[in-house]
């Protein structure tokens, strides 16, 4: 496993990391969740990234019992904050988050986490509110550093633009091969101010993996048949995209590796990328992934896939 600075930080950070959007809220049994972060940490990944919402504190749960015993120090461990918590709770005031970091903090069993993120950008409260909460959190000893989740260039700027407020060092966007909108704004505003990319959905969902092919059912053990986990696939499941993807087996097999592999590679290629989330529900498909840190991509193969894509990327959309 290699590893990259994330940010201004000194947070040095594996290129995969392990998520617990869908996994670890409730999508995969307990064994199963807790045998893949073992895995995590004997595979060298040492970022852990989670958010209050997910399963309502149910992640956030599970990761404080699991990584009870494990050196503090050993793991860089990020969580979010903006999504109901409940009918009253959500959003980014001062308020909620002076409750939802202690309550946060409570549930993973630590006393810091490494980053702290606003999971989306609250258009309800002030920016200064949110900024001077968040300056707060870090200068109390709760977070070390303090990220985003996909906020608009316009948004990260008028944050940096505050002198007094504690500094961004992370994004959190959505970003793969099927949806590259974050090139665009958010990835050079970002690298011009010390902020780095831990990238989420970089294998689609697990349509880059392959296993879904046009015209049949998705097998019984994927993602896309999990009601619980399927939520937000629509938009990636059409004939038209799932035939490209498939015309991207051709180029894993000649390199000898993963549909998985090839997709995180490519993430990995940009070195504005700190590190690619990945979610997993069996510690072989962790193994799996994490060997991607040690593939590089040519400028053919790059164009290669480019090329392969062209007619699936006008269907896929942000989620």
């Amino acid at each position: 496993m290699k590893y990259r600075r994330l940010g201004s930080s000194d947070l040095n950070v594996s290129e995969i990391s392990l998520g617990s959007w869908l996994t670890y809220s409730g999508g995969v049994e307990r064994q199963q969740a807790e045998a893949c972060i073992h895995k995590a940490f004997d595979l060298g990944i040492n970022f852990i990234d989670t958010a209050n919402v997910y399963g309502r504190g149910a992640a956030e749960s599970l990761l404080g019992e699991v990584l009870q015993g494990v050196d503090r120090s050993s793991y860089v461990l990020a969580t979010k904050v903006y999504f109901p918590m409940s009918d009253t709770d959500r959003g980014l005031s001062a308020a909620q988050i002076r409750k939802q970091v202690d309550a946060s903090l409570q549930r993973l069993r630590v006393d810091y986490v490494d980053l702290y993120q606003c999971h989306r950008y609250d258009v309800n409260t002030p920016l200064e509110e949110t900024m001077m909460a968040l300056t707060e959190v870090v200068q109390q000893g709760k977070a070390r550093y303090i990220g985003f989740s996909e906020w608009n260039a316009s948004q990260i700027q008028a944050a940096l633009d505050m002198p007094d407020a504690a500094k961004f060092v992370s994004s959190q966007p959505q970003y793969s091969m099927l949806w590259r909108q974050p090139e665009a704004e958010v990835f050079p505003l970002c690298a011009a101010h010390g902020i780095g990319q831990i990238v989420w959905s970089p294998l689609a969902q697990g349509v880059l993996t392959g296993k879904y092919k046009p015209g049949e059912a998705p097998p019984q053990d994927s993602r896309a048949s999990n009601d619980k986990m399927n939520g937000f696939m629509n938009d990636l499941m059409s004939d038209r995209t799932l035939a490209a993807v498939q015309n991207l087996k051709p180029i894993a097999e000649r390199l000898n590796i993963s549909m998985a592999q090839l997709a995180l590679a490519w993430i990995l290629r940009d070195e504005r990328v700190s590190s690619a989330i990945v979610g997993a529900s069996r510690p072989e498909q962790l193994a799996d992934n994490a060997a991607a840190s040690d593939v590089e991509l040519s400028a053919e193969i790059l164009r290669e896939i480019d090329n392969v894509l062209a007619p699936a990327m006008p269907q896929t959309a942000a989620r």
